[in-house]
């Protein structure tokens, strides 16, 4: 018996309009049967971490700032099939992931769970000065609020952007110097350094891989205000960007594991950000994280029925749920 042949899909074209060029065409074509998205693994933070402890001082400063709780969490494990098979279900034209159970995406309360950044507040917007400014007056900027004096090619000529490699070895430079006698302006300094590594390497990595934008010199030029912003949001729509150029063939990702359920409106947890529930604990790291094959997480994915789409918090004693009641929530993740 003869079956016609499947259709790919969508089956209505008025919206998702960009089918052409998504990265599911190609899939379904097999000529991205097995190719992997690059993923970027920047761990220029991370293993100045291990390597510098930070002072109490600076820890104090970065607790002020609101972005401690990430430096706390660490290094992730990420599953980087799991990831690039969302990525392939994800659409520019509706910001959801199109999957078999309906569409889902990422909101504001899952980064706030996740990172523990704050989703209200002042925007994080660059003023037209700026966006205008030349590579001179970044390199003086830099200076100026980092003590940070570039050599060699540590800037990308004609550009804003610094080399992460640098910044990590001028703070390994200055750390021995971080003591309680020390100076605030030096702390302050040593603080926009470290947040500078972990805007470029972790919450905002660009396509080079391995620089950084000065112009968040902006934003941390007054350190006490920091927390006003809502990096939450900015994260958000930076991983939006990335998941967008990704779908369509622009191969590189921001890292971010798929989200953990956002809590009840007023529901406050003991132990944000949840994102540390992805670190291996025990000084253990694994530098492969892969734990599954592409064209498997493929078929799951499409086998996926509405039962097993829910809103569950991870099998632990205490923690909230969010559909249904703790005892059938611990019963269902732990099968």
């Amino acid at each position: 018996m003869d079956f016609p042949p499947a259709h790919p899909g969508p089956a209505e074209d008025q919206l998702l309009v960009l089918q052409g060029n998504h990265r599911s065409s190609f899939v379904w074509e097999g000529d991205l049967s097995d190719q992997p998205l690059h993923a970027r693994r920047l761990d220029d933070l991370w293993d100045f971490m291990v390597q510098h402890h930070f002072h109490a001082r600076v820890v104090a400063r970065l607790q002020a700032t609101g972005f401690y709780t990430i430096f706390r969490i660490g290094r992730m494990q990420l599953d980087w099939f799991l990831i690039m098979a969302l990525v392939e279900r994800w659409r520019l034209e509706t910001h959801t992931f199109h999957l078999p159970t309906g569409e889902a995406t990422i909101t504001l309360k899952d980064v706030q769970v996740l990172y523990g950044l704050r989703v209200d507040g002042r925007a994080v917007a660059l003023p037209q000065y700026i966006r205008s400014m030349t590579r001179g007056q970044y390199l003086d900027m830099m200076g100026q609020y980092t003590d940070y004096r570039s050599q060699g090619d540590a800037v990308q000529r004609g550009s804003s952007r610094v080399a992460l490699l640098a910044i990590r070895d001028h703070m390994a430079f200055l750390h021995p110097d971080i003591t309680g006698e020390t100076d605030d302006l030096h702390i302050e300094r040593y603080t926009r350094l470290a947040l500078l590594l972990l805007f470029g390497g972790v919450l905002f990595p660009n396509t080079s891989g391995s620089l950084v934008s000065m112009r968040f010199l902006h934003h941390l030029q007054e350190l006490d205000d920091l927390s006003l912003y809502s990096w939450g949001a900015a994260v958000l729509t930076y991983l939006y960007k990335s998941m967008c150029r990704a779908s369509m063939l622009c191969q590189r990702i921001m890292l971010l594991q798929p989200p953990l359920p956002p809590l009840e409106p007023g529901e406050t947890h003991p132990f944000l950000p949840l994102a540390s529930r992805w670190v291996l604990r025990r000084g253990k790291y694994r530098g492969t994280n892969a734990y599954h094959n592409l064209p498997l997480v493929r078929d799951v994915l499409d086998m996926l029925v509405a039962r097993q789409c829910f809103t569950c918090y991870w099998a632990s004693p205490g923690l909230p749920v969010g559909t249904g009641d703790a005892a059938a929530c611990r019963q269902c993740c732990t099968r």
